[in-house]
């Protein structure tokens, strides 16, 4: 009966350790998928921000050329004047 007694704690054991060791692996498993999960939010975080920051360097080479020729027409207005004699046509620019 002691052999027995003996036999049965050690298979409690032993399925206790079994227990203990897939808690282990699942915890481990989830944890790899978090971090797996944060890896790719922060990923996407940064692919974000860089695409504002390209939007943001288009709008101001847009916003850059804008003035270029508004500019451009300015000169273009004064010069004409200048041509055409307009008094006070070279005090701008």
């Amino acid at each position: 009966m002691s052999t027995l007694k003996g036999f049965s704690e050690k298979e409690r054991e032993y399925h206790a350790y079994q227990a203990r060791q897939n808690d282990l692996r699942q915890q481990s498993s989830i944890q790899r998928r978090l971090d797996e999960l944060e890896a790719a939010a922060i990923r996407a975080q940064a692919e974000k921000e860089q695409a504002r920051a390209a939007e943001e360097q288009a709008r101001a080479g847009e916003n850059a050329a804008l003035q270029r020729e508004a500019d451009a027409r300015s000169e273009i207005e004064r010069l004409r004047r200048l041509l055409k004699g307009v008094p006070g046509a070279d005090d701008a620019g």
